[in-house]
């Protein structure tokens, strides 16, 4: 059972390439974590509601249909955009 063949073996020689992750400096509280996952839920549903300007909801067939249940968003909302959003926010910072 020892002796079998890993993936970790061919894998061991391109470790020296590949850039490590440094460990935590602090230990991040149980407090903090559920903070910043309220905030981003709250985005989240905010985007998934909010409309966008100049976009007028039309009565014809919807493609996305079932990906806006899953997702719970309006037609025309913020979070049709998928992560344009996130970019150019990133951008404007």
């Amino acid at each position: 059972m020892g002796g079998g063949f890993r993936v970790l073996h061919l894998v061991r020689p391109f470790l020296s390439f590949l850039p490590e992750v440094q460990s935590a400096d602090r230990k991040i509280p149980f407090r903090e974590k559920v903070i910043c996952t309220v905030v981003s839920l709250f985005i989240f549903l905010v985007c998934s509601q909010h409309p966008l300007y100049g976009i007028h909801s039309t009565t014809g067939a919807d493609a996305f249909y079932w990906m806006r249940v899953i997702l719970a968003s309006n037609h025309g909302t913020i979070m049709e955009l998928g992560i344009t959003p996130v970019v150019t926010s990133g951008l404007v910072m």
